[in-house]
């Protein structure tokens, strides 16, 4: 009988570790063969004796880190066993690395969206849909843009092909259409959603982009409270003090129109080429429903008046963070997206 060394350990380890211990037969072999009575590691022992004096305290050592390991190999092989037949009687899989799994970021649109729904949704405005294929009617002609309305050159619209009368939303009034069409005032509502037009993609502009708009109609509806709505969201949205301004604008289905501006500041250069140098920023669209809207609708304008709103959230999100080009939204880059991890 040799002398047990640590090269003939090392081999026997290699060799035992090699097994693949992938059932209850092959891990009770396994066991028997290493760690029963006439087993390996007796075999072993009693070579150990007669290792001499000197070369004990070396080879006992390496003896020991050999169980060691060999209880490890067959520890986990039995585990491993264990956990695949609790997951099978309970329906879990105890196998499945444990921890947190990253499940992504909110995208920065959702994250705008979510915060201006529920702002408006302290308001009193409930959130309506509508389908992003639309006829004429409720993107055009219901909301004063007749035919020959030279206001419909402001629109660069996606018609389709096969049907003339259907198109892609380029805004989401029509749901405002739709609503004063199904319900009786008074009615307050917020509508998002995607709308397309046709515009060549650039750092500023997109053929997709997602809007909010809004309608109030009731009794005694004046532009005071229109105002007075819009003053409370920039102040929720932008924070305590901010100043807003409605300068006189034009669109067919409101009369009098306004855009409104937010107080953006000038502390930054940032700020002055954001703002042009005005310190103001242009952030939505609004007004009264012109009566023929609501004529149209099937809405008596002498006894009923409203007020109406729009922005897109494409344009808020850059102000809210400073993003310098639109198309990021749309180019699904990671790292980008991991930017906004703990916004919401």
């Amino acid at each position: 009988m040799s002398t047990l060394n640590q090269a003939e350990l090392d081999g026997l380890l290699a060799t035992a570790q090699g097994e693949v211990l992938d059932n209850e037969e092959k891990l009770e072999a396994f066991r028997i063969a290493h760690f029963g009575r006439q087993g390996l590691l007796k075999a072993l022992n009693e070579r150990f004796r007669a290792v001499p004096g000197p070369e004990k305290r070396e080879v006992g050592q390496a003896l020991n880190a050999f169980k060691q390991a060999l209880q490890a190999h067959f520890d986990a092989a039995k585990g491993s066993l264990t956990a695949q037949a609790d997951a099978a009687g309970s329906g879990m899989d105890h196998t499945r690395p444990s921890g947190e799994v990253p499940l992504g970021s909110h995208h920065p649109i959702q994250v705008v969206r979510r915060e201006i729904l529920s702002i408006f949704d302290r308001m009193g405005f409930t959130v309506a849909d509508g389908p992003e294929i639309e006829d004429d009617w409720h993107v055009f002609s219901g909301l004063n843009f007749p035919e020959e309305h030279p206001a419909r050159d402001m629109q660069d619209t996606f018609f389709i092909q096969r049907n003339p009368d259907l198109l892609l939303r380029t805004h989401t009034s029509s749901v405002q259409v739709r609503e004063m069409e199904k319900r009786e005032p008074p009615l307050r509502i917020v509508m998002p959603g995607r709308v397309f037009r046709n515009e060549a993609i650039s750092a500023r502009a997109h053929c997709i982009f997602h809007q909010i708009e809004g309608l109030y109609i009731d009794r005694d509806v004046s532009f005071a409270d229109l105002k007075q709505t819009l003053l409370a969201f920039a102040e929720q949205f932008f924070g305590a003090g901010t100043k807003i301004r409605l300068r006189p604008s034009y669109f067919p289905f409101t009369e009098p129109s306004a855009e409104m501006d937010v107080y953006w500041g000038l502390e930054t250069e940032v700020d002055k080429r954001i703002t042009k140098g005005t310190g103001w920023l242009e952030i939505m669209g609004c007004g009264m429903v012109d009566p023929a809207v609501l004529e149209a609708s099937g809405i008596d304008s002498k006894e009923y008046s409203g007020f109406a709103f729009g922005m897109g959230i494409e344009r808020i999100a850059m102000l809210k963070w400073q993003i310098g080009d639109l198309r990021a939204f749309f180019e699904n880059d990671v790292r980008f997206l991991k930017q906004f991890t703990s916004s919401f």
